[in-house]
């Protein structure tokens, strides 16, 4: 079948629900319409009804049983004429009427037999010598309270049409214009139903569809696509995999439940290369880009690249390379030491040599003096030593906190490693900008159990409180753009590596009078619970601090 074909029958078939449904749009509300109109003159009846059983006169009158008509008659016809009812009549217990429209049918029986003679009004739609009319009909009762007769008024039943008409005329109009703007919008519809197949018969979408499965299923890298409309039309095993879950093909973007990065690369049809998200636990590469086909959008595909083995490795490396500043930062202190104490023995100063020697061997090293002394992990002595060294170059001195105190060793270094040098360098840098002299930055470390406590602070201007809530947002930075690409990855890395642990990484301060930033970390499960064995503690020297 060719495609203006399937073009045509999707039309027609548009064409025919919308007349079916519109008639029944339209059909539907008449009838309520016409129930409405009804129901409302049939209490407009009841309330002339009860008007006019109300008057004692006439009760009284027929009570007393006198000739129909006269009083009763005249009473009746006046307020039929004021209120437009079609007949005003008033019966005795007997059903004989003592009043009507046509004079000539006063005295006479009435057609329909009394219905309010228990007591009890009524209205409703009946035929009488009048014709159809909605009827009321309310007791007439004496003064004692006992009925005595029946009044019963009512309205022609064209007469509650004809209030009807204009709202059942303005209905059908709205019907005829919605059904005018549906069958455009199905031609509409038609039409891109045909742009939408791109020119291709379906044997060749069919081809294509096969083409796309190969290369999803086939390649080792994660693809979501969505098409213009924001709905997912493919999300392969290793995206699934990488995201958390699969995504069905058609759920729409804002209830696929993707993480932030991925929606917000897809959403605004960011075009990414190699860039780096964080999700979860893992650390991700995106490279995204829109489709088009002769200027035609076609959607966007996002390409995923697990990079976590190798951010791994990395964060081994940095805490390998921290290690090795430290010992070429002690390679240095060594030989300065070296120098002196050569320098007093050829002055033949051995007093003070030997005074230097003792010192020496209570604190072999200024980077393991008395901060160096509180802090039993390796890992963080060699990652303090280097940081001390960077920040002096920068003009930055780099202090322990004298509450610090930390006598086990890290079960995780690389982890702690990494979230404590990534806010040792922010603190630097913004100390490093700052315009409080000395430039300052500050670490604070606690063992609780297994639990290490860290607490960062700098001598910088502080947090603007408009960027306090974004600090942790991947790809947030306050450095200006002619410092460099590659920022805003470190703060969202060392608190995804602090959850990733049960932890907490927040601002604890965005500045002060005396401080700029102070950042809180608690990370769980990072500590040996064991203390250290006696005797294995470096001795506080009393001069040197890092």
């Amino acid at each position: 079948m060719s495609r203006s074909r399937i073009a045509t029958q999707a039309l027609l078939a548009q064409v025919v629900v919308l007349v079916v449904v519109l008639g029944a749009g339209f059909a539907v509300p008449a009838h309520l319409l016409r129930q409405s109109a009804e129901r409302q003159y049939e209490q407009r009846a009841l309330a002339v009804a009860r008007t006019v059983a109300e008057n004692p006169v006439l009760a009284r009158r027929v009570a007393a049983g006198s000739d129909p008509g006269g009083e009763v008659q005249r009473t009746a016809q006046a307020v039929r004429r004021r209120t437009g009812m079609l007949f005003v009549v008033v019966t005795d217990r007997k059903g004989i009427r003592w009043s009507h429209p046509d004079p000539a049918e006063v005295g006479k029986k009435v057609s329909t037999p009394p219905t309010a003679l228990d007591g009890h009004e009524s209205v409703s739609i009946q035929r009488g010598t009048l014709g159809d009319s909605a009827r009321a009909k309310v007791p007439l009762r004496s003064v004692d309270g006992s009925v005595v007769g029946e009044v019963s008024t009512g309205v022609r039943v064209s007469t509650a049409l004809r209030a009807a008409v204009p709202l059942v005329r303005e209905q059908g109009a709205l019907s005829a214009g919605a059904l005018l703007v549906g069958v455009a919008a199905a031609v509409l519809l038609a039409r891109r139903l045909k742009r939408q197949t791109l020119g291709l018969e379906p044997a060749e979408l069919t081809e294509l569809v096969r083409e796309q499965q190969a290369v999803l299923h086939g390649v080792g890298d994660g693809v979501v696509a969505v098409d213009p409309a924001n709905r997912v039309t493919a999300c392969n095993e290793e995206a699934a995999r990488l995201l958390g879950g699969p995504v069905a093909p058609g759920t729409p973007l804002d209830r696929a439940e993707l993480p932030a990065a991925v929606h917000r690369a897809l959403a605004e049809r960011q075009e990414l290369r190699q860039s780096v998200a964080v999700v979860g636990p893992r650390l991700l590469v995106l490279t995204a880009q829109s489709v088009r086909r002769e200027q035609e959008d076609l959607g966007h595909v996002l390409t995923l690249r697990d990079r976590t083995e190798v951010d791994e490795l990395e964060r081994e490396r940095s805490a390998l390379r921290a290690l090795s500043d430290a010992l070429r930062a002690q390679a240095h202190e060594y030989t300065n030491r070296l120098h002196t104490l050569a320098g007093m023995l050829c002055a033949g100063d051995i007093t003070e040599a030997q005074a230097y020697l003792r010192e020496l061997a209570a604190a072999p090293l200024a980077t393991e003096g008395r901060d160096g002394a509180r802090i039993a992990d390796p890992y963080l002595r060699g990652l303090l030593a280097a940081k001390t060294a960077t920040a002096s170059e920068h003009g930055v001195r780099l202090r322990l906190d004298e509450d610090s105190y930390l006598p086990v060793r890290l079960t995780e270094p690389l982890d702690v490693v990494s979230v404590i040098g990534n806010l040792l360098d922010n603190a630097v840098r913004a100390a490093r900008g700052g315009r409080r002299q000395p430039a300052w930055a500050e670490l604070g470390v606690l063992a609780e159990g297994d639990t290490l406590h860290v607490a960062v602070a700098d001598s910088g201007d502080g947090v603007r409180a408009d960027d306090a809530e974004r600090l942790f947002h991947l790809g947030f930075t306050t450095r200006d753009a002619e410092e460099g690409t590659g920022h805003g990855i470190g703060l969202a890395l060392a608190r995804q590596l602090v959850a990733k642990h049960g932890g907490e990484l927040r601002l604890g301060q965005a500045g002060g009078d005396e401080h700029g930033a102070v950042f809180l970390a608690r990370i769980p499960g990072v500590l040996e619970r064991r203390p250290p064995a006696a005797g294995t503690e470096r001795a506080v020297p009393h001069g040197g601090e890092q």
